[in-house]
């Protein structure tokens, strides 16, 4: 064994795994979606497995409630503003060199989800995995969009409260010739599972159910494992069935989605229709979970993202309240008609609006203190 591979020893001693595997791991690229509770896990772990390649997209920066859960950061990072990507990207470096690491901080969105995933940032090739580490299903359905358009395994899983769930997506492709596919391995996209995502109001999130640190944990490591499965070639052990599980309740349970693509009219994977990565049902703006904030995501159309002069905006937002600004972000506390708000400005052009939840009081602040 070369000692490129000697910190690997342990799980080369797998069945189904050796050498050949973990070669096939320093060979692949992931996509981790989100670096919060789950993605700050799935990161850690895939880097500590020795996955040679991770692109980390995360949106947001580091808050002091993350650390109960997000097991990649620290108080610093909270100090010094830190992008959660970034953040990420730091750690792994301490904990596999080996590792390559592009950190992208940016909101996912239809207008780059395919530029994350087939070769933007990753010299011209698709990534070989998407793993979910978000907190919405609109980012979900993007990701699943992207994965069967493109022929790409996708890895779903979702923690709130005491609950947990994952699913691996072995995608139906255009052409059929995958190695899932001729392995007869393939499996329902999540969109075949879940037609239409839970309405408003009645999908637990972490702002009404709270999380527990296990259960993200948990989760997590079990779309790691799948993960493994499918970059070592193990299609045979990848799981056909949904895992679900309630650590209050004590209830575990796999529940059989095979027959969900035979049985029903899937608009993603048996139409081919790719509605949100198209747009279709794409929103401006987003209530973040647990943060009592909304964010506001800008058209890039040349006159905002990179072009946002933030000494120019600090300037003009010191006499509202402190303002701190590094090169990712911008940051301002101001007090509009008697109510306190936190202003984040990133590069990119989005706006966090933290003290609200509503949409049109988040808009309203930021056309005051920053334009229209």
């Amino acid at each position: 064994m070369s000692s490129e591979l000697d910190r690997y020893h342990r799980q080369m001693l797998l069945p189904g795994f050796g050498e050949e595997g973990q070669r096939k791991l320093l060979d692949s690229t992931a996509l981790v979606v989100g670096c919060g509770a789950l993605g700050t896990v799935i990161a850690n772990m895939l880097a500590r497995a020795g996955v040679g390649h991770l692109i980390i997209v995360d949106r947001d920066f580091i808050e002091m409630t993350n650390l109960q859960r997000q097991v990649l950061f620290d108080e610093s990072d909270v100090a010094n503003a830190i992008p959660k990507a970034e953040a990420a990207k730091n750690k792994i470096a301490q904990i596999n060199s080996q590792v390559k690491v592009t950190a992208v901080v940016e909101d996912v969105n239809h207008t780059n989800m395919e530029k994350l995933a087939c070769g933007d940032y990753n010299d011209g090739k698709p990534v070989d995995i998407i793993v979910d580490g978000v907190d919405n299903f609109e980012t979900r359905y993007l990701a699943n969009d992207c994965a069967v358009k493109r022929g790409i395994p996708y890895v779903y899983g979702g923690a709130v409260g005491t609950v947990g769930a994952s699913y691996a997506v072995l995608p139906h492709t255009a052409s059929g010739d995958s190695a899932w596919e001729k392995a007869g391995k393939a499996t329902p996209c999540l969109r075949c599972i879940f037609e239409q995502a839970p309405p408003p109001g009645l999908n637990p999130t972490c702002d009404t159910a709270g999380v527990i640190g296990p259960a993200v944990s948990i989760i997590s490591n079990y779309q790691v494992a799948e993960t493994l499965k499918i970059l070592t070639g193990n299609l045979d052990r990848v799981s056909p069935t949904m895992l679900n599980f309630d650590l209050w309740g004590n209830t575990f349970r796999q529940f059989k989605v095979a027959r969900a693509y035979d049985v029903g009219d899937c608009q993603c994977c048996k139409h081919r229709n790719f509605e949100f990565l198209d747009g279709k049902f794409g929103s401006s703006t987003t209530t973040l979970c647990g943060r009592n904030a909304v964010q506001l995501t800008q058209k890039d159309d040349g006159a905002n993202g990179s072009k946002l002069d933030f000494d120019e905006i600090a300037k003009r937002l010191e006499s509202h309240g402190s303002v701190k600004a590094n090169k990712f972000m911008l940051r301002a506390d101001i007090t509009d008609n008697g109510e306190n708000y936190e202003l984040t400005l990133f590069t990119d052009g989005r706006a966090i609006v933290k003290g609200t939840k509503e949409a049109n009081v988040a808009k309203s602040v930021y056309a005051k203190y920053v334009g229209a």
